[in-house]
């Protein structure tokens, strides 16, 4: 099966129901791209699929065969996702940092779909488990980005 990863051409000999995020470790040695809980729901496995965010641990093979698809590896090779990593570390988002690529991939691919996006726009697109509790962190992070000042005391987002 062939597979663009990062902008590179890859043949990979494996069933097509094998979940992407195992090529990507196992085969790829592309171990950025973390697993987690292995049903979609926390988000450590966060990749971009011809820009669109997606769960790499649900995701078969033969549904990227022929698409683009982009891990954390190279995320910083995007003008936006290279601007989310500055944010990233200046206000020092990482706790653990085991979600931290899959939040990353989230926050590009909502910056690229929107540059200006809403509180209830980061709210609904930053929905990756932190066991850490770095809500607050990644949400100022995204509106640093996107260039929008903090919301007002008391007023709900970051």
């Amino acid at each position: 099966m062939q597979l663009t990863i990062n902008g590179k051409a890859h043949s990979i000999d494996a069933e097509p129901d094998t979940p992407l995020l195992w090529v990507l470790r196992d085969d790829l040695a592309m171990t950025g791209t973390k697993y987690g809980c292995g049903v979609a729901q926390c988000g450590a496995c966060s990749v971009m699929v011809d820009g669109e965010i997606t769960r790499s641990c649900i995701t078969p093979l033969e549904l990227v065969a022929g698409r683009k698809v982009t891990t954390i590896e190279a995320v910083e090779a995007d003008p936006v996702g290279a601007r989310v990593v500055a944010a990233w570390e200046a206000h020092q988002v990482p706790q653990c940092g085991y979600c931290q690529s899959g939040q990353v991939m989230a926050a590009t691919a909502l910056l690229k779909a929107k540059a200006k996006p809403s509180d209830s726009d980061v709210e609904d697109a930053m929905v990756n488990l932190c066991r850490c509790g770095t809500y607050n962190a990644i949400k100022a992070a995204v509106r640093d980005v996107a260039g929008l000042s903090a919301p007002a005391a008391g007023s709900k987002g970051a």
